[in-house]
């Protein structure tokens, strides 16, 4: 098992500036080789605290492959919905260059009615737009003189500079919260999987989904199964709680928050039950989600304990990407648990 650090902005600009927030972030970048982490990980989100200040994760990456030599570089997730593939690929190759081939490329559907409304792009057009911009995209990073005659973006005898350094392309991964079709498709396609356990529920169901799709399409292996997870590391159980307990309420208020089209009135087939999501999640906070694994905060061995015990719940799992700043965070207590855990629970797994 590996573990390396997502970094999801959920802060309002009178609480830190961006200057500050990509300071702080990109300094615990510098820890990531030091301490064992294997990659860095950043969203694509927009018009709201809720990842608004990450509106292109290649940018960030950018940055964060200066602070480190080792550590592979996952976007967490590219939106092809509300982006050209023409541009994507582009800024792949790019980052795919100056990384020296370490960049993975994770893609998403996106999920917020807010951000579709301000694209004035239809919800219900999102699975289509997703297949389409994650064609064209392989395509145009796997070939050469690309012709392409989509339902939202064509293109004729176009080569996409510069070429990736990884060959055929790099590794793609496909984020997937809840619907089965999703898990499925994933593994299908020989994508790896990005997983969101915050909402709990049949989170091994899904992964088994994943797993089976993987192996009758002939892909080797059992594919590959990245998780998120909220991360504070203490030598104190009573101090970890009391310093992480506001930071994870707070950022299901900010998440509840920035969908709440979900219930008043957005409706789509592409995202069934999501109302019903949005509700459940309305109820989270720090005690809900330690109860589902999904927060791992307490003393280093604790937190081993309840990295053994949820990968036995759901039958494996290769990558934690821990959110170690989530919310209002402050730079020391998040530098303090990165190395902590760094020191004494990555080598356990290792």
């Amino acid at each position: 098992m590996e573990f390396g650090v997502q970094f999801f902005p959920n802060i309002k600009p009178e609480e830190k500036s961006s200057a500050q927030y990509f300071e702080e972030c990109l300094k615990l970048c510098e820890l990531l080789d030091v301490y064992g982490y294997t990659h860095v990980r950043t969203v694509e989100h927009y018009f709201h605290v809720y990842g608004g200040y990450s509106p292109n994760p290649i940018v960030f990456l950018t940055a964060a492959s200066q602070r480190t030599n080792k550590a592979r570089l996952v976007t967490g997730a590219v939106l092809p919905v509300f982006n050209n593939p023409l541009k994507i690929a582009g800024e792949i190759g790019m980052l795919d260059g100056i990384s020296n081939g370490r960049l993975e490329v994770g893609l998403a559907r996106a999920f917020i009615p807010r951000e579709f409304e301000a694209f004035k792009i239809d919800l219900g057009e999102s699975v289509e737009r997703f297949d389409e911009g994650v064609e064209q995209i392989a395509k145009l990073l796997e070939n050469e003189n690309v012709t392409c005659d989509g339902k939202f973006h064509s293109f004729e005898n176009i080569t996409s500079f510069p070429r990736p350094l990884q060959k055929p392309r790099p590794q793609f991964w496909t984020a997937a919260l809840s619907t089965e079709e999703s898990f499925e498709k994933a593994g299908r396609a020989g994508n790896w999987l990005m997983g969101i356990p915050i909402a709990g529920g049949k989170m091994k169901e899904l992964l088994d989904i994943y797993r089976d799709a993987w192996i009758t399409a002939g892909h080797p292996g059992n594919g590959r199964i990245m998780l998120a997870f909220f991360m504070f590391c203490h030598e104190d159980h009573d101090e970890a709680i009391r310093i992480a307990r506001t930071q994870v309420d707070n950022y299901f208020i900010s998440l509840v928050d920035s969908a709440s089209g979900w219930t008043t009135g957005s409706v789509s087939n592409d995202y069934r039950n999501y109302d019903k999501i949005l509700a459940s999640l309305k109820k989270e906070n720090l005690d809900t989600q330690i109860e589902k694994c999904s927060a791992w905060v307490g003393t280093p061995n604790e937190l081993v304990e309840m990295i053994k015990d949820y990968d036995n719940q759901i039958g494996g799992f290769d990558d934690g990407s821990l959110q170690v700043n989530f919310t209002n965070m402050t730079y020391d207590h998040a530098e303090k648990s990165m190395k902590l855990f760094g020191e004494t629970v990555i080598p356990r797994f290792k």
